[in-house]
Parts: structure tokens; C-alpha cells; sequence
């Protein structure tokens, strides 16, 4: 892919430290100077529904396009400005939002017929002279250094926090020719849709492997490993045929609730689905996500040890979770330690194979969705 960049002969300083160098003909630039006109959108009470003209909103803009997952719409006989109807090409920022979100930048490719933009997102259009691809700017916006400006000009907390127009005129960018500039997006255009198929390509091949992963599984914790062993009834709906000489027990049998409270020196876990039983502090580094420690008292937590099990309020969902350490769970959650000289590692993927996992779905009557992990 390399060959297909442009050398440039020569280049000069920027006169900006952290775009250091650049093709002797880009210019740099205010980004105020380039902008003909910057518009915020309506004051728009949008829902859910069918009918209405719809609405981008601060949510529906990501990283360089427009997410149409989930488009609110006006009520079908509300009025609406017609200024505020959106034009393809449009390059469209968000002012407001959390810290890690707020200045996200996308451009309007006519994704639908006719939709407004609300009072968050900002409307920008350029001066010919300066700018004749919002394509570029989109890119441009998005790069890393893009975003890296944005982010010393967004002021709020993490939750709440915004850009506002006048330090956004502030920011300097070293912009190439116009003709150059078409050049660059067609090329990143070719470039970035090659790449997005082969990662949609992985996807599908990640998503057969791991259906794949959870037959191999499935048919290993009910059926064995022996093709030939001879099989008779289980005598159980969800098992259907099992190896003769397997035998079957209650889990009664074989489990008990683990009653400890949680000690002083107890680490937080958390269990989940996608991981299992993992510090808390591990989750939430995984999921890109603030520790809100919301149970402090130790004498309401539960200890668990290493080769637990734990069952959550979403065990149903996902099967009960195995713990590869020890420390302190919610009282929500319920432990379980093993009675008999049983295979935890057997049960651990026993407890999350297809059928498993159906058959607690048809017998649970724990809470459903939106309930804690």
C-alpha cells in the first residue's frame, strides 16, 4: 500500500510544533479563516416512531459517518425550519457530550431523503478558496492529530463537557491545495473501504470460530470423546443421549452455597459473560470503564475462592461463571464451592455449553435485563 502514497520533493517546517514538517505547498492555516458559515441546529423534541422528519442527534454521529442504528423523528405534524434540513456533503460536529465523545466530527452523504440536525451539532461550511472537500476535512478531523487537538479545547467534566466555537476557530491545520485535497479523500476513500471489507471478512471468520469453539465444546461435556462409545437416554430433555457408561447426579449433590462473608483483605471481582469471575479493577480496564465501588461494607460481600463457581442475576443468560481467584463478590451473587471430588474444570465448560445454558433459560426465574452483571 505504501506505493500508492504521493512523494513529495520538498518540505518545509510548519511553524506549528505538532505538525512539525509539511509539503512545502500546505499552508497553514486558522481553521476560523476557513469557514464560511457555522450554524447550530433546532431545539427539536424528537421520539421514537415511524412517521416525522428525523432527527440527527449528538448520538447519531461516530467517528467520520453518520450511525442510523437508532433515528429519532419529530412528530409527524411538527414544524420544523427548513434551514436546518441537512445537504449532502454537509460537515456536521458535536459540541456536546462526554469528555472521551464530545467534538466528534461526520459528513452527511444523503443517507436519507430529508432529516434536521438539533441543537447540539454544528454545521460548518468552508470557503471554496480554502476548502473544496468536506471529504478532506472529515479525514482530517479524524486523524489522530485531529482528535488530539480537539481534545486540549474541550472543556467540562467527564460526563458533561463541550467545544465551543470560538477556540475551535483557533486551531491551526496545514491544509494542501484544493485539488489535492479531492486527491487525498478519493485516495483514503479506496483505501479505508478496502480495509473496512477485510475487517468485515474477520468479523464473519471470528464469529464462525467462535460458534465453532462452542460445538466443539458442547458436544465434548455431553457426548465425550469416544465416537464409538455406545450411547443411551439420558433420561433428560436437555442431555438427550449420553455415553452408557456415564452416570448422573443432582447438583444439589454436588454443590452447596458458599455462606462466607467477605474478608477485609478480600479483592473486588466481578463476574461477567464475557469473561468470567476477574477483578473488578481488570473489568473495568477491559470494558473502558470508571470503577464506581458501590457496595463498601465488607460484612454485605461474599468471599469466594479459587475454583468457585458464581451465580449471577444473568447466569441464565451465559451460564454460571468459574472463578480463577479469590476475593469479594456482590451479595447479589451466589458462590458455590464443590462437596464432592468432582472436575471443576469439567463444569466449567459444562456450565457454559449451548445446552446448559438453554436448560436454565427454561427453568430460571431470576431477574432479567438491566439488572447488574
Amino acid at each position: 500500500m505504501g506505493s500508492a502514497y504521493q512523494t513529495y520533493s520538498e518540505y518545509k517546517w510548519s511553524g506549528i510544533e505538532w505538525l512539525g514538517e509539511t509539503p512545502k505547498s500546505w499552508k497553514p492555516i486558522k481553521f476560523g479563516i476557513t469557514n464560511s458559515s457555522a450554524e447550530l441546529g433546532g431545539n427539536y423534541l424528537a421520539g421514537e416512531g415511524e412517521e416525522g422528519i428525523p432527527v440527527i442527534k449528538m448520538g447519531n454521529l461516530g467517528r467520520g459517518v453518520v450511525n442510523l442504528n437508532k433515528v429519532e423523528r419529530l412528530p409527524q405534524h411538527e414544524n420544523f425550519d427548513s434551514k436546518h434540513l441537512l445537504k449532502n456533503g454537509d460537515f456536521l460536529f458535536n459540541t456536546r457530550n462526554s469528555l472521551d465523545l464530545v467534538g466528534k466530527v461526520s459528513m452527511w452523504r444523503g443517507e436519507l431523503d430529508h432529516a434536521v440536525y438539533n441543537s447540539n451539532v454544528l454545521r460548518i461550511t468552508f470557503h471554496d478558496h480554502f476548502v473544496d472537500s468536506t471529504a478532506f476535512m472529515n479525514y482530517l478531523f479524524n486523524s489522530s492529530l485531529g482528535l488530539s487537538q480537539l481534545r486540549l479545547i474541550a472543556k467540562g467534566t467527564t460526563n458533561v463537557a463541550a467545544i465551543y466555537y470560538k477556540e475551535l476557530t483557533c486551531l491551526v491545520f496545514s491544509l494542501p491545495p484544493t485539488e489535492e485535497q479531492h486527491k487525498i479523500a478519493n485516495f483514503l476513500d479506496h483505501e479505508t473501504a478496502k480495509l473496512d471489507a477485510l475487517i468485515e471478512k474477520q468479523q464473519q471468520l471470528i464469529k464462525l470460530l467462535k460458534e465453532k469453539r462452542q460445538a466443539v465444546i458442547s458436544h465434548a461435556v455431553t457426548k465425550g470423546l469416544n465416537p464409538n462409545a455406545p450411547m443411551r437416554d439420558s433420561g433428560v430433555e436437555w442431555l438427550g443421549e449420553e455415553p452408557a457408561h456415564w452416570g448422573l447426579g443432582c447438583s444439589k449433590w454436588m454443590f452447596r452455597e458458599r455462606k462466607t462473608k467477605a474478608h477485609k483483605s478480600d479483592e473486588m471481582l466481578t463476574a461477567s459473560q464475557k469473561y468470567g469471575v476477574i477483578p473488578q479493577k481488570e473489568f473495568m480496564r477491559l470494558e473502558q470503564q470508571k470503577i464506581v465501588q458501590v457496595q463498601k461494607g465488607y460484612d454485605i460481600l461474599k468471599h469466594v475462592e479459587t475454583d468457585d463457581f458464581v451465580i449471577s442475576m444473568r447466569s441464565f443468560q451465559g451460564g454460571i461463571e468459574y472463578s480463577s481467584y479469590a476475593g469479594a463478590v456482590s451479595s447479589a451473587y451466589v458462590p458455590l464451592v464443590s462437596v464432592k471430588a468432582i472436575c471443576n474444570g469439567y463444569f466449567k465448560y459444562l456450565f457454559k455449553s449451548k445446552q446448559y445454558i438453554q436448560a436454565l433459560q427454561s427453568t430460571t426465574n431470576l431477574v432479567r435485563d438491566g439488572q447488574a452483571l
